[in-house]
């Protein structure tokens, strides 16, 4: 039995390289954002590649996200750990020296692997060290440093963008990462699960990457040419229509579909699917509509962002709470609607926009609304599955909100009819993203109607979630059952 205490130095220690390392992957995800403009100007990108600089990341952590957090439980979960952070810190050195777009791109993907095989061992190498006593305290503080780690993220994206200059951005992550590594093969101790046996599903996680990766280059690259985006986007349904077939056929597939056999659990993951793709749509477009059209710094962009993560931060407990008194369906129907109210506000948001008066009323109603249905949604999920798969539903979810919001960024600026030059061009960028702002509340509240008609009260004795506090924008926060 694990019998690490939280108090002892160890425990301390422990507590430290898992925040450090799971909060360098969520950092990535938040900071980028206020970079793109500054990426495009320096590197003579058009809107495709900054679409890509989000999305190769994206593409392979959505992808290989479930295959890391089994490599942790059959190899080791903190020499899996180590891994991934030693991995994503090369990574992102690359990142930090690519001299062009396409380098930029194949850095982020290598990163994107990094990232899954830190993400899921982080919260594994709390579960598996700390005494029963101790561990809801434990996840509950790795939790908390992390929404911390996620609000501050978009104001030193910000700061470094205005300062020392974007590709610190990256290069930042590589001193910390080092110091993780070293925590962790000092002071964490090793385990594995006894029960990981069999062969790795590495085809079904390499078709499922290939699946998003394809489809992805179809939405961005539907302006270039119709044959390739066909050629494209039909090699991507295929892949995943193979994805399906394999995980269908193995004996331990990366995703067991009889997961999906349980009619909730199905409902709440397109109903994430929608919040997520949402989500991720208006993260990417608004840090560019701040700049290029408000005429925002980075430092102002990033800082004019904290309202969403911060409400996050402090209200996503007391949300889960009264969720779990009243039910899921009143949060699930009203959070999406509330966050479509707020994108819609950001239909005032243009040239000579007052922050007091036009973008902060619009941040506060989303950031409400994603305190209204966060918690409430991982609760859902978690209660959807037996106990013992409750690690699996979290991490199937994390993985759906990555996937839809790396589609959103890919398929937003085609709906809204941004050209390649868009970022470049205020008036015509601000005109494209009053479209995708408008597609954005529509996705929300068919969501919205999605939850109402399938979400009822769950079963009382059903798995709820560890991770109260939460203050990532881009996914609902990882949880791993008891049965892990």
């Amino acid at each position: 039995m694990p019998d690490v205490r939280l108090a002892s130095p160890r425990g301390r220690w422990i507590l430290l390289t898992t925040v450090l390392g799971s909060g360098m992957a969520l950092l990535d995800s938040t900071v980028v954002n206020v970079a793109l403009p500054r990426i495009g100007r320096d590197l003579d990108a058009d809107l495709a590649a900054l679409q890509w600089t989000v999305n190769a990341y994206m593409v392979t952590l959505a992808g290989l996200i479930l295959l890391g957090g089994a490599l942790g439980d059959r190899f080791g979960r903190r020499r899996i750990f180590v891994t991934g952070v030693l991995w994503f810190a090369a990574a992102s050195l690359l990142c930090g020296l690519a001299p062009n777009a396409e380098l930029l791109v194949a850095a982020r993907a290598l990163q994107g692997v990094g990232g899954a095989l830190l993400t899921p061992g982080s919260l594994a190498l709390i579960q598996a060290s700390f005494h029963p006593d101790d561990r809801g305290r434990a996840v509950g503080l790795w939790s908390g440093f992390g929404g911390i780690g996620a609000a501050v993220g978009p104001f030193v994206g910000g700061w470094l963008v205005d300062g020392p200059g974007w590709r610190w951005v990256f290069l930042l992550n590589v001193a910390p990462a080092l110091l993780c590594a070293v925590i962790a093969v000092r002071h964490v101790p090793e385990s594995a699960d006894p029960r990981a046996h069999g062969r790795f599903d590495v085809l079904g996680a390499g078709l499922g990457a290939l699946a998003l990766a394809l489809l992805t280059y179809a939405l961005i690259e539907a302006r270039g040419g119709p044959a390739a985006v066909v050629l494209t986007g039909v090699a991507g349904l295929a892949a995943a229509v193979a994805f399906v077939l394999v995980e269908r056929s193995r004996s331990a597939p990366m995703m067991p579909l009889d997961v999906f056999a349980s009619r909730r659990f199905t409902a709440v993951n397109l109903v994430t699917l929608c919040v997520y793709a949402a989500f991720g749509g208006f993260f990417f477009l608004a840090a560019l509509q701040l700049q290029v059209v408000v005429g925002y710094s980075a430092l102002a962009a990033g800082t004019a962002l904290l309202p969403t993560t911060a409400l996050m931060l402090l209200l996503s407990a007391r949300s889960g709470e009264l969720a779990d008194r009243i039910g899921p369906r009143v949060p699930l129907t009203v959070g999406p609607l509330l966050c479509a109210a707020g994108m819609l506000l950001m239909l005032r948001v243009g040239p000579g926009a007052s922050y007091a008066a036009d973008v902060l009323p619009a941040l506060l109603v989303l950031g409400l609304g994603m305190v209204t249905l966060v918690a409430p949604l991982t609760a859902t999920v978690l209660a959807s599955v037996d106990t013992a798969r409750a690690g699996l539903a979290s991490g199937i979810n994390n993985a759906a909100a990555r996937a839809a919001g790396l589609v959103a960024v890919a398929a937003l600026p085609l709906l809204a009819g941004m050209g390649p030059e868009a970022y470049r061009m205020p008036a015509a960028f601000d005109a494209a993203f009053g479209r995708a702002m408008t597609w954005c509340a529509a996705v929300l509240a068919a969501g919205a109607v999605l939850a109402f008609t399938t979400v009822g009260r769950p079963a009382p004795d059903r798995c709820h979630p560890e991770c109260r506090t939460h203050g990532s924008v881009a996914v609902p926060p990882l949880e791993r059952g008891d049965g892990h």
